[in-house]
């Protein structure tokens, strides 16, 4: 997009019997003038009014969707998209509690965000995968969404008291209170002090009480969770509790919620 100062300088030229060569990357409609007059007759009330021609229309799209993406703390997850989940089931309906079972869940949440989503299970089982993926959906459709880890939100929380802090402890709260989406991975790995206790349920039972989208990842199963965020996220009229069980294939051992049992190597020889 020209700046308006070339745009002006155009129009200067113009009227002094001057014809400017648009650059060779210009708009084929606006020539890089950004806006459009309407071809009207002189009568009609949008005579010389001026319209945002498609190139500003995605210019300002692209711009909207990076300060998303910026507010979205995902950084390098942006990777992280349902098209990257691999998939062991295409068609037909998976077995329950396999991340494919998830992956159509989750898919199905990104699209129309209502309500709480709890994915639970152990390392490695595409817990985070899919929540991320579920954000970068929602930022691609236009939407805000916040991505954070649950000991690092307790961390910036921390270092909000700090004199050398950019943001105030009530401006991060807030925001990620109000959030219109919020993610949480890992809940259960942050140090559990009492101020760590409260803060997380002042976050989350606020958003119950308004009931605003939030998903949460965590590799406690909901009877390890502490007893005051596990009545809000086991409550069957706003969350939805989707337990994931796999291969870790980092670590090649079967996961359970709260227990991992060891993958028996497979002996060839073996008649």
């Amino acid at each position: 997009m020209r700046r308006v100062g070339d745009v002006l300088k155009d129009v200067r030229l113009q009227r002094a019997g001057e014809v400017p060569t648009p650059p060779a990357d210009a708009c084929p409609h606006c020539h890089g003038a950004g806006y459009l007059r309407y071809d009207v007759s002189v009568d009609d009330p949008r005579f010389g009014q001026l319209v945002a021609c498609e190139c500003t229309v995605r210019a300002l799209e692209r711009r909207r969707i990076e300060r998303l993406v910026e507010r979205s703390n995902l950084g390098a997850l942006r990777r992280l998209t349902f098209d990257s989940f691999i998939l062991k089931v295409r068609e037909g309906t998976p077995p329950v509690r396999t991340p494919d079972a998830a992956w159509r869940i989750a898919r199905s949440y990104a699209e129309n965000p209502h309500g709480w989503l709890v994915l639970y299970g152990a390392f490695g089982t595409g817990k985070t995968h899919l929540a991320a993926a579920v954000a970068n959906h929602r930022i691609e459709a236009g939407h805000p969404a916040v991505f954070i880890v649950v000991p690092d939100l307790l961390d910036h929380l921390r270092s909000t008291f700090s004199p050398s802090s950019e943001v105030t402890y009530d401006e991060l709260f807030e925001t990620v209170r109000d959030t219109p989406l919020l993610i949480l991975d890992d809940l259960g790995t942050q140090t559990s002090t009492p101020w760590a206790q409260e803060k997380l349920y002042q976050i989350l039972n606020h958003r119950y009480n308004t009931a605003l989208p939030t998903v949460i990842t965590t590799n406690l199963s909901p009877d390890e969770i502490e007893p005051r965020l596990r009545s809000r996220l086991g409550d069957s009229h706003l969350s939805k509790l989707v337990e994931i069980r796999d291969i870790d294939k980092r670590l090649g051992v079967t996961h359970e919620a709260g227990r991992r049992t060891t993958r028996r190597p497979r002996d060839d020889h073996r008649l």
